[in-house]
C-alpha cells in the first residue's frame, strides 16, 4: 500500500511537500520509510549491528533524505582566532 502524506509525516515529522511528493512516488510502504529514516539517523550503528546495506525503495529513500554532502554537520560554529 502506497503512503499517505500524513503516513509521511508521522515518520519523518515536519517535511516540505515536494519531498513528501518525492517519498510517495517511490511506492515506499511505511516499513520501507521507516528502515530508510532510521539508516539516515544512525547508519554506523545499523552498520555495527551487521545489517545489510539499504536497497531497492529503501535505498532510493535513503538517498531522498539523506542531508545533502556540502551541508555542515548541526552544532558549534568553529572557532576563529
Amino acid at each position: 500500500m502506497t503512503l499517505s502524506a500524513e503516513e509521511v509525516a508521522a515518520i519523518l515529522g515536519p517535511t516540505e511537500e515536494t519531498l513528501v511528493a518525492d517519498i510517495i512516488r517511490t511506492g515506499a510502504s511505511r516499513e520501507e520509510l521507516a528502515q530508510a529514516w532510521a539508516w539516515v539517523g544512525s547508519d554506523e550503528a545499523m552498520i555495527g549491528d551487521g545489517r545489510p546495506m539499504p536497497a531497492g525503495r529503501v535505498a532510493a529513500l535513503v538517498e531522498l533524505l539523506a542531508p545533502e554532502e556540502d551541508e555542515p554537520e548541526p552544532g558549534p560554529p568553529p572557532v576563529t582566532t
